[in-house]
């Protein structure tokens, strides 16, 4: 497990959970006849590279990337050890596959559906904020899908009328700075693009939107429950226990480029009612019943 980011404070965070129950049902069980070697990053994404050499050299028979900084440090890390990727974007303009159905290389796993994703998001805020104009992006410079994701959001905003603000952010650290200026800019909202530096620190970026008074949305249900308030996106449990089901056929002898890269199709949107309070808005009756969750 190859990853830009840093230890989960709980050493039994749900998507490692939902990736070793999905292992579990299918015979493998950790420490008894399968090993799991987890490597962070600590948000340095210069370290990405000798943190996935040092997987090659162990050697481990498979290696699983879940945001595309660790799928670029892994398939520069070797061509031949098969690579599980979870991306949120289209593994073909990014030259990690030849085709969803023939993969042909090393690489293999779930790939995402961002210009649908990002649509979406921007309609289900517009809901939210009916009188919104102008919405703040959130985005990481730094990761390589991130041209890809601004411009698809961007065509979504164009569609809906809605005019972006693109902000960027490395760091935890460069949040508040965000905040300033969509504030300065005069922004009515805020979509966050999905990224692991978010992911991250959700708690951070809820806390933040509540205290500039900007509605948010991001990709994970667990932004609503940091907080947030609107999550829309795939479910962390079908994204884990899919890189778990490519993890069991590869071991038991599947090439990775004869393995069929795979959608979620699976969605969830929470909606949290205690974080509108606060930002005094009044969600519209007709977008509760689309959430598949209120936090009251």
């Amino acid at each position: 497990m190859l990853s830009v980011g840093s230890p989960p404070p709980s050493p039994d965070w749900k998507q490692r959970s939902f990736f070793l129950q999905k292992l579990r049902t299918l015979g493998w069980i950790e420490g008894q006849n399968i090993t799991v070697e987890y490597r962070w990053a600590f948000e340095r994404y210069d370290r990405l590279a000798d943190v996935a050499a040092e997987l090659v050299r162990l050697p481990v028979d498979v290696i699983v990337a879940p945001d595309t900084s660790a799928i670029d440090a892994a398939r520069h890390a070797t061509t031949t050890t098969p690579i599980v990727m979870l991306t949120p974007v289209d593994p073909v303009a990014l030259g990690y596959v030849a085709s969803l159905a023939r993969p042909g290389g090393n690489i293999t796993g779930v790939g995402g559906q961002t210009q649908e994703l990002s649509a979406k998001l921007l309609e289900l805020l517009k809901k939210a904020v009916p009188e919104v104009t102008k919405v703040a992006v959130l985005a990481n410079p730094s990761q390589q899908d991130i041209k890809g994701l601004v411009s698809e959001t961007e065509g979504a905003a164009r569609a809906l009328g809605i005019q972006l603000h693109i902000l960027e952010a490395r760091y935890d650290s460069e949040f508040k700075h965000v905040f300033e200026t969509a504030i300065e800019e005069g922004v009515g909202a805020l979509l966050i693009l999905p990224g692991l530096v978010a992911s991250l620190h959700e708690r951070h970026l809820a806390a933040l939107a509540v205290q500039h008074r900007l509605p948010a949305i991001y990709t994970t249900r667990s932004f609503a429950e940091a907080g947030g308030l609107l999550a829309y996106g795939p479910k962390i449990a079908d994204f884990s226990q899919l890189a778990a089901s490519y993890v069991d056929r590869i071991l038991k002898g599947a090439k990775a480029a004869d393995l069929p890269v795979e959608r979620v199709t699976t969605f969830e949107f929470v909606v949290n009612l205690k974080t509108a309070q606060a930002l005094d808005l009044t969600i519209p009756p007709t977008l509760l019943f689309l959430a598949d969750e209120v936090i009251r």
